[in-house]
């Protein structure tokens, strides 16, 4: 039985699961990747059913609408866009962490010529670019694990990340944030033949894969440690990667999922053997995320946004996302931003 659900979770992704199982599990530890540049173009339960109550997965009383905490727009240039601006020749480039298996967000569709990245945050990624260095090209692109995002800002080996990444209490506190690029939450995703109904008493009993330093994990233990959901699910499984988690579901390893419906919906897509149980059960918000010294460079994303917002986002929506999200793309659309951050 186990055998026959491998083989059409494989057969779903139309050989690319086994691709990616191969590269997933071999590559589970690698930590950062540096790609080729100049590619184009995440009620109550009870234990008997009923939904958790909708609210956003940052559990800090002292911090309060963390997608607010973000610099006012600007389009001058500071210390660090001048620093970017300074690099030499090849090196003259903007340095950007992003995903390159998440299907329309950032990938690499065999099917295109040269294979190049592409996606809603790389459409996102360029425009930053051509904005901040006069070519939308000049873009550095390094794959970044999911857990390697904050280290890789505090580190400087990116100049921000943008990877579908969650605003949230905790994270403000270590990077800085843009105002909110996009809007999803939380959702669970398993085989279509699983008793899973959403994220409720369904999950009794079930082992539920997330990525490591992911909203989905913090969620998680959070709320089986309050008993928000029931003491029996099982939270071991906790991989570097979220491709990492679909994998293992492919194989299966594991009985579901908890991640991002916008990403969990690029992955249905993906494959039919698999699908969303119940709806959203968080509000969030990505943003692109930045050293928490790079004031200057938070302002100009700011800004550049407010122009995205009105003449790029929607045309990006309708080309990478409107086939897995709706064609209606309000339910994902940022809000107005607010700018509560003065230095």
């Amino acid at each position: 039985m186990r055998a026959r659900r491998v083989r059409d979770g494989l057969k779903g992704w139309g050989g690319v699961g086994a691709m990616a199982a191969v590269c997933a599990l071999a590559l589970m530890c690698v930590l950062l990747l540096p790609l080729t540049t100049g590619a184009r173009g995440d009620g109550s339960t009870g234990l008997g059913g009923p939904r958790i109550a909708e609210g956003t997965a940052a559990a800090d009383s002292d911090c309060k609408d963390p997608e607010k905490q973000t610099l006012p727009p600007s389009g001058a240039d500071g210390d660090t866009i001048a620093k970017i601006k300074a690099r030499k020749g090849e090196k003259r480039k903007l340095i950007v962490g992003v995903d390159q298996n998440s299907y329309r967000w950032g990938y690499r569709d065999p099917n295109n010529k040269g294979a190049e990245l592409e996606g809603f945050d790389i459409d996102l990624v360029h425009r930053i670019a051509q904005d901040i260095l006069g070519d939308p090209n000049a873009v550095q692109f390094k794959a970044i694990p999911t857990n390697q995002r904050i280290p890789a800002l505090q580190e400087h080996r990116v100049d921000m990340v943008v990877r579908t990444m969650t605003i949230n209490c905790e994270r403000i506190k270590q990077v800085a944030f843009s105002a909110p690029y996009f809007k999803t939450g939380q959702q669970v995703l398993a085989p279509r033949s699983s008793s899973i109904k959403g994220y409720d008493g369904t999950l009794a009993g079930k082992k539920i894969c997330t990525a490591s330093s992911s909203i989905a994990n913090l969620r998680l233990t959070a709320d089986k440690a309050a008993g928000r959901i029931p003491k029996s699910v099982n939270l071991e499984t906790v991989v570097p990667n979220q491709l990492d988690c679909l994998v293992r579901l492919q194989l299966g390893e594991v009985d579901a999922v908890v991640t991002d419906g916008a990403l969990a919906a690029s992955q249905a897509a993906q494959d039919p053997t698999v699908e969303l149980k119940g709806g959203p059960f968080t509000t969030e918000y990505y943003g692109v995320a930045m050293n928490s010294d790079a004031d200057d460079l938070v302002r100009r994303v700011n800004q550049i946004l407010v122009e995205y917002r009105a003449n790029g986002w929607q045309t990006s929506y309708n080309t990478w996302l409107s086939a897995t999200l709706g064609t209606d793309a309000g339910p994902s659309k940022p809000p107005a931003p607010v700018y509560l951050r003065k230095s």
